[in-house]
């Protein structure tokens, strides 16, 4: 047993005070270290929220309008699914129904990565046995990291709050609450999963597959019945904050749920924190040996990140199916709407409805993918900086080739995904496989170049290699609400996303293609020089 373990073994299981000493100094800590990463989050969420007054304004501005859209949205299930029902025709409603449940997931990702950061990925590390060397309480970190999940939800919460108050204020207090009560759940679930795996990752993986589930249930729940009212539905977080219904009619009891859950699962946790010492957990990880072979740095490149390959294909294989099979629906959604129909060729090209709305869902799962390759090449930031790069190094294998094997997985990554990405829209459209083929494949020089800002900055820059977050964030932000905005082209050319062909409908351009491809090559190559040269950082 370690010192630090000794010392947390004999903290007295009684005094409160106690095992919450430094508190305050960790959450200090904690907020200055994500001063760059939670800005990005609260800042994309809420502009996504606030945005969508005024673009719902002008795609519906009618009453005609919006009771056609409640009508088409009360007997196409495939949209119900994706977005959930609407209950009431204001434009308030209206943007609770519209991104509601996907700030609430953005919100959702956002905690649960904070929590896990500041308690397993620091235990992890071997920081957290330095920090609790001293006058640290036992459950102090857990402590630090649940506020700071709550100072970024509570943000969010105010900034949506205010932002809607003139929709109404009630209903803007239910959505921001709601939003805010779905973060903290998924924070206080990643706290009780941090406590029983071994691993960081793997308490992030597992937390997003329980949120991956949220939505399943959610989305097969409202395809079932119009009014929230499916027993799936209510088995889901997501599924509570739409029986919220914010601005129609708000029942404030369901709150209620989302704060029963946040103290159930935070006593859980602390309970479990209680428990257990410095480094361990629950459900250790069972020793080998391991099958296969690890005997290049590629194979082991492989056995690291292969679950999140997995978890990362099968997602965009099922959201290709979900995608193609609205398809069909989204013609008549928009219908005769003339703006509705601008904003999608705005975002797909001007092409046919029905090729503008593929290529607008393909271009938005390009921008998810610059989300994987950015946590796939910051895996060598990860395995550097906890030390365990170091004795991979220490053998017969260069920097070049242990980085190599970790790029290939993360490049050669996202040509898999998006080529499953492919083949779920055939399916569900059940047309047009190669046009939509060769549009999901052509997302991928946008998504590299994202990659080699991530390389980049982790051969210059390893310290601040996180950086590359907010290059992805940014990048999502422009392409998600910048047509939505009507923001000018060259805002949007900003992005390398805004130089891709619009594919399916429009003619293949080569020349954006081939010098993207360039740029990312460029910015690969620049980094592994860079990580070349420098000494390795602890």
């Amino acid at each position: 047993m370690t010192a630090a373990s000794a010392a947390s073994a004999y903290t007295p299981r009684t005094g409160g005070s106690r095992q919450l000493a430094g508190s305050g100094t960790l959450l200090r800590f904690a907020l200055r270290r994500d001063r760059v990463t939670l800005p990005v989050w609260i800042g994309v969420n809420a502009l996504m929220v606030l945005s969508m007054p005024n673009t719902l304004k002008s795609l519906y501005g009618t009453a005609a309008q919006r009771a056609d859209l409640i009508r088409q949205m009360e007997t196409n299930a495939s949209l119900r699914a994706l977005i959930g029902p609407v209950f009431d025709d204001s434009l308030g409603a209206l943007t609770a129904w519209r991104v509601g449940i996907y700030a609430a997931a953005l919100a959702a990702v956002m905690s649960l990565l904070v929590v896990v950061r500041h308690t397993r990925d620091e235990e992890e590390s071997g920081r957290q046995e330095m920090v609790s060397s001293g006058a640290v309480g036992r459950r102090a970190p857990l402590t630090a990291a649940l506020l700071a999940a709550a100072v970024a939800n509570g943000v969010l919460a105010l900034l949506i709050v205010g932002g809607l108050a003139g929709q109404g204020g009630a209903g803007a207090l239910a959505l921001g609450l709601g939003i805010a009560g779905v973060g903290m759940v998924f924070a206080t679930m990643a706290a009780i999963i941090a406590q029983l795996t071994e691993s960081a990752r793997l308490a992030r993986g597992l937390t997003a597959a329980v949120l991956g589930a949220a939505f399943v249930l959610r989305a097969a729940g409202d395809s079932a019945k119009d009014d929230g009212s499916s027993v799936l539905t209510w088995l889901s977080p997501l599924g509570w904050l739409e029986n919220v219904r914010s601005f129609a009619d708000e029942r404030w009891w369901v709150l209620g749920l989302l704060a029963a859950a946040v103290l159930l699962q935070g006593a859980v946790a602390y309970e479990l924190a209680g428990r257990r010492d410095v480094g361990m957990s629950f459900l250790p990880t069972r020793p080998g040996p391991a099958n296969g072979r690890l005997n290049t740095a590629g194979a082991l490149a492989w056995r690291l990140q292969r679950g999140s390959v997995l978890g990362w294909s099968i997602g965009f294989l099922l959201a290709g199916v979900v995608y193609g099979g609205l398809t069909e629906g989204a013609a008549d959604v928009v219908g005769d709407n003339a703006s509705a129909r601008e904003m999608f060729q705005r975002m797909g090209g001007q092409s046919g409805l029905t090729n503008a709305f593929l290529a607008a869902m393909i271009g938005m799962l390009g921008l998810v993918a610059a989300l994987y390759i950015v946590a796939s090449v910051l895996r060598l930031n990860g395995e550097e900086t906890s030390g365990r790069a170091e004795p991979v190094l220490a053998n017969a294998v260069g920097r070049l080739r242990w980085a190599a094997g970790h790029l290939v997985v993360a490049f050669g990554g996202t040509a898999l995904i998006m080529l499953l990405a492919g083949l779920g829209f055939a399916i569900g459209y059940g047309k047009e496989f190669g046009p939509i083929l060769g549009a999901c494949l052509v997302q991928l020089p946008a998504v590299w170049v994202i990659g080699g800002v991530a390389v980049l900055l982790h051969g210059l820059l390893p310290r601040a290699a996180v950086a590359a977050w907010a290059v992805a964030g940014a990048v999502l932000l422009i392409g998600w609400i910048g047509p939505v905005l009507d923001v000018p082209q060259t805002v949007l050319d900003v992005s390398p996303f805004g130089h891709l062909p619009k594919l399916p409908g429009r003619e293949m351009e080569w020349g954006p293609v081939l010098v993207l491809t360039a740029i990312a090559a460029a910015l690969v190559a620049g980094g592994l020089g860079a990580l070349r040269r420098r000494d390795l950082t602890t």
